[in-house]
């Protein structure tokens, strides 16, 4: 083994726990934990420069995983407004929290994807759960907005690394 394949070992010992931890969360019913582990497998190296394309080209995807970004990305979209506008609640935050966990969840369970598409898109996911947790609210050093924000950048690294005939990202980001 090369010094460089040693040195990745830790990540995909890191990957292979985060994937198992999911599993085995989804089995046996707590969603709640498994954002966590996609979050957490996040923190433990995976960030926006572990996004490549696929040797050029966007990730195929499949019809799973457009139905749940397409859900994500509506349900920000109607929201955005009242963030921009400082006029979003604590339940209503928590509410789209909640809509954006069932399409995470969604995705996690249906979603059959190349392994490596799939590692691609756990960076995505994980950025999705991160901005969830923060506009959820649990977080409390970070504004609910904050999260939006980083929920919304996971939709856009989304529409840039996979193939998604007809997606556009959030229409009042920015």
């Amino acid at each position: 083994m090369n010094s460089l394949a040693a040195a990745d070992t830790p990540v995909r010992a890191r990957r292979s726990l985060g994937a198992l931890l999911m599993v085995a969360a989804l089995a046996s019913g707590g969603f709640a934990v498994s954002t966590a582990c996609v979050a957490a497998e996040h923190a433990h190296g995976q960030d926006d420069h572990s996004l490549e394309l696929n040797a050029g080209k966007k990730w195929v995807t499949d019809d799973p995983l457009r139905q749940g970004m397409t859900n994500i990305r509506d349900a920000v979209d109607a929201k955005l407004p009242a963030v921009h506008g400082g006029k979003m609640s604590a339940a209503q935050y928590d509410a789209l929290g909640s809509r954006i966990d069932t399409q995470i969840a969604y995705i996690v369970q249906n979603c059959k994807l190349d392994p490596k598409a799939d590692a691609a898109l756990h960076v995505i996911l994980a950025g999705l759960s991160e901005g969830n947790e923060i506009l959820q609210g649990k977080q409390a050093k970070q504004k609910r907005s904050e999260g939006v924000v980083k929920v919304v950048h996971a939709l856009e690294q989304y529409g840039s690394y996979f193939d998604h005939p007809g997606w556009r990202g959030p229409q009042a980001a920015h």
